[in-house]
């Protein structure tokens, strides 16, 4: 039986995930539009990732050269900038705010996502999301940590918890921790040919997957 929900972010509850392929574009736009382009597979391909880790691997198999930690933060500090704003205007999943007012009582609700934890507070606080979440965490820490320290602190089983979420970071998460997992397929579905599990397009499907 259910008894925990945990929820990525971008692309689960919030429509923003152009928002963020958009500011990819932008912050390496002076590279050329064949570097774009191959940035913006890369990030497509690894949604959930942290955007620290994104970047250092841009420079590595894409840029091919070094990039020093002072012009990585500064490269981060401008993505939020681009994003912040954006990401608090987007609009809901369709179905996710209906779901969470319907099933407050039902469930305790966690967002986990590769966001950095202090912005993501600050997204969900301007949205006023936050009466809905019993915990939101974010980058630096991984999902795999996140879950299983939801797991230790919420005396649950895997099989008590269910994450939702929308790239493969999140279901090797799941699979790396024994949770169940369901698949919000907002994007092409070719993006996790070898998932074949639950599958929704929206969260006003969710209720009939548990």
């Amino acid at each position: 039986m259910i008894r925990l929900v945990v929820f990525d972010f971008d692309g689960v509850l919030v429509e923003s995930v152009d928002i963020k392929t958009r500011a990819y574009a932008l912050l390496f736009e002076a590279e050329g539009k064949d570097v774009v382009r191959q940035i913006i597979d890369h990030h497509i391909k690894h949604g959930g990732t942290s955007r620290f880790e994104k970047i250092k691997l841009f420079y590595k198999d894409i840029l091919q050269r070094p990039i020093s930690e002072k012009h990585l933060r500064t490269l981060c500090v401008r993505f939020s900038q681009l994003v912040i704003d954006s990401v608090v205007a987007a609009p809901w999943v369709e179905g996710a705010k209906n779901f969470l007012i319907r099933n407050k009582k039902n469930y305790t609700f966690i967002v986990v996502s590769g966001t950095p934890e202090d912005e993501l507070e600050e997204i969900i606080q301007r949205r006023e999301m936050g009466c809905f979440f019993d915990s939101v965490r974010g980058s630096p820490k991984d999902k795999i940590s996140h879950l299983n320290e939801i797991m230790y602190e919420y005396h649950l089983k895997p099989e008590e918890i269910m994450f939702v979420g929308d790239a493969e970071t999140d279901w090797f998460a799941a699979q790396a921790t024994g949770v169940s997992f369901i698949w919000r397929c907002s994007l092409n579905e070719v993006l996790m040919p070898s998932y074949d599990g639950p599958k929704i397009y929206s969260l006003k499907d969710l209720e009939s997957n548990f």
